[in-house]
């Protein structure tokens, strides 16, 4: 299939079915690796006193919006580096599929990505301005995803940064904005999350493995094989449980916490799809019981510290 010019379309798009495809575009099934943190962040605050909730908005929009941009960019430049195509599987493709303007995609992530500065700055001028720094490397890293010279996207780098980005360094703002402050505690109680945020990347990787070897990436799966990359996988939903009955014994969290197990189901069904099925259309269960899996785990876990804050 030929692309067309950057600047136009491959295909009508019905105007009636346009808001599905922008819907689609942000890839909803990934913001939960944006709400979570800066929930979860917020919540811890509210433990050292009260919180200002416009604070909490500019950041929980904020991460939300870098997201989109970042999964727009990876639209785009899938689409430049002839990636996707109309039997691509997943809710990418919208321009080879849908016919969406390339340059449309592309403007829309800076816009977002724009919007996001306008609330870095209220966050700053409200906090420190250091965060502009943080801020700015954590859009970059969104934008060099899947663009630049070397994409991450290419690399097996690709769960760690989004891990220690999108979910460790929202945690740690999001806390560090209400309060002042940072703790080994907070940092301790990031890593789960950390961990499950990659893991949502680790999940798309391993459904794209064969058409990415193809492409000439380097993934972790690609790497360590696929059934490694299961084995990795199913290592981090278990050190992340594991990690939060530690930091009970420990004192870190309290008992309440442990409301976490509840959802056990998710990750258990995630690693029996993978390992039940290969091909790439078969999977959506099995990465959106991964995305789920962080979901479910990081809003239990906040309510259980809301719990210990409120009793």
């Amino acid at each position: 299939m030929q692309h067309q010019s950057l600047s136009g379309s491959v295909s009508g798009i019905k105007p009636e079915k346009s808001w599905r495809v922008w819907w689609m575009l942000t890839r909803p099934h990934t913001l939960t690796a944006a709400f979570v943190p800066a929930t979860l962040g917020t919540v811890l605050a509210l433990q050292t006193g009260r919180i200002d909730i416009w604070l909490f908005i500019a950041m929980l929009v904020a991460s939300i919006l870098i997201q989109i941009g970042t999964n727009l960019f990876n639209e785009y430049f899938d689409f430049v580096r002839g990636l996707d195509n109309e039997n691509s599987v997943g809710i990418g493709g919208a321009i080879v599929r849908h016919g969406m303007k390339p340059k449309t995609v592309l403007y829309t992530a800076y816009g977002l990505f724009a919007v996001s500065v306008l609330l870095g700055v209220y966050i700053c001028m409200s906090s420190s301005w250091w965060l502009a720094l943080i801020g700015l490397i954590c859009m970059a890293v969104g934008y060099l995803y899947t663009g630049g010279p070397l994409p991450i996207s290419y690399t097996p780098f690709g769960e760690i940064m989004s891990g220690v980005f999108m979910g460790m360094i929202i945690i740690l703002i999001s806390y560090y904005i209400q309060t002042g402050e940072l703790t080994w505690n907070v940092f301790l109680i990031s890593l789960p999350i950390t961990i499950l945020v990659g893991g949502i990347n680790l999940s798309n990787n391993i459904r794209d493995l064969a058409g990415d070897k193809e492409n000439g990436r380097k993934t972790l799966p690609i790497l360590a094989g696929r059934k490694n990359a299961v084995h990795i996988l199913s290592w981090a939903f278990i050190i992340s449980y594991l990690l939060i009955g530690l930091y009970i014994v420990m004192g870190i969290v309290t008992v309440w916490s442990a409301i976490v197990l509840l959802s056990l189901p998710k990750p258990v069904k995630a690693i029996k799809e993978f390992k039940a099925k290969e091909k790439p259309a078969e999977l959506m269960i099995a990465m959106k019981s991964t995305a789920q899996t962080n979901t479910f785990f990081g809003l239990l876990l906040a309510i259980g510290v809301l719990i210990h804050h409120f009793v």
